[in-house]
């Protein structure tokens, strides 16, 4: 579990705790930090050939295979510890359209979210 669970659980749990709001807070929270990756896959693309650059030409050619696999919708999975945020870096290296990019990444760490509270809503009653 990762801190932004931790931290909603932690706030769920107080007495009196209004979910949605937690749930709505912590989805853009995390919508947003997810919108930064692809900012920066999006504004790095210009600097590909620089040595320094964070993602190198095999590691870009499997973020172009996987999405070219399995399409756009695999930003449902931008949720997941480790390959969550190298996709939504890569969508921006990619050229993903922002809003489809958004569409995903918001429906995955939403459900994200409302199946944990969910969770220790049902466990905790």
């Amino acid at each position: 579990m990762g801190l932004s669970e931790a931290a909603l659980l932690l706030a769920a749990g107080q007495p009196d705790a209004p979910l949605v709001a937690l749930f709505l807070a912590a989805t853009a929270g995390n919508v947003l930090g997810a919108v930064v990756n692809f900012v920066l896959g999006h504004s790095l693309l210009r600097f590909e050939h620089r040595r320094w650059f964070p993602v190198s030409p095999v590691n870009r050619k499997r973020a172009e295979a996987l999405f070219g696999r399995y399409g756009q919708p695999v930003l449902l999975f931008s949720w997941l510890p480790i390959v969550g945020d190298p996709l939504t870096l890569a969508a921006g290296l990619l050229r993903t359209p922002f809003a489809v990019f958004l569409i995903y990444v918001t429906i995955g760490k939403a459900a994200r979210y409302a199946v944990l509270l969910w969770a220790f809503d049902t466990l905790s009653a």
